[in-house]
């Protein structure tokens, strides 16, 4: 697990902009082979502008082609970069090498002018509970979980999940989100993901 230090809040103007920085030396490492999912539609697009003239990899974008074809066209490829939202945090079974990085921008959390969420958090408020403890905050982490089951799939996989929000380390319930991850080593340091990319799988 990888998380890069020095990122701004999640709802700085920049903050896209500073997962591109965080992510390029990462894909360079990883030579593509990537998922990058997004919270939203709008930082999707913004990364792919950011993304389409310094990425030395194939691209791929949710919504260029239908979503059983982007997934064949990335295992084809082998070494693709995946930009996709929703859709693409479950669901989809990519095995082997051809997928070794996950990024993700921000805790998935619902956005909170979602007409269905407004009514569970009423519904909750009425019963007297929190709506945050008790709603968002356990389906983030239930997204978060199936996001990171992208990465392994199989006994043999290995890779690096990417987790750009800062929150992770800055709240209190940070330590909920990564309780919920497989067991796996955190770092810091991008060195320590290159070295991880540049050293051969174990048997």
């Amino acid at each position: 697990l990888y998380h890069p230090p020095g990122m701004p809040e999640p709802n700085s103007p920049a903050y896209t902009r500073a997962v591109i920085e965080a992510a390029l030396p990462v894909l360079e490492a990883s030579q593509g082979r990537a998922f990058m999912l997004f919270t939203s539609h709008r930082a999707l697009k913004e990364a792919e502008q950011l993304l389409r003239n310094r990425l030395t990899h194939p691209m791929l974008v949710q919504g260029e082609m239908p979503r059983h074809r982007l997934i064949e066209h990335f295992r084809e490829l082998g070494n693709a970069v995946l930009l996709g939202t929703q859709s693409f945090w479950e669901g989809v079974d990519v095995q082997g090498e051809a997928l070794s990085l996950v990024i993700i921008d921000k805790l998935p959390f619902a956005m909170p002018d979602d007409p269905v969420l407004k009514a569970r958090m009423d519904a909750l408020k009425k019963q007297g509970l929190e709506p945050f403890v008790h709603h968002q905050l356990p389906q983030a982490i239930l997204t978060l979980k199936q996001g990171a089951g992208r990465l392994i799939r199989g006994e043999k996989d290995r890779g690096v999940l990417m987790l750009c929000d800062p929150r992770i380390r800055s709240k209190g319930y940070g330590r909920q989100f990564l309780d919920s991850l497989p067991p796996m080593r955190r770092t810091q340091s991008l060195e320590a993901v290159r070295a991880f990319f540049a050293s051969p799988p174990s048997d």
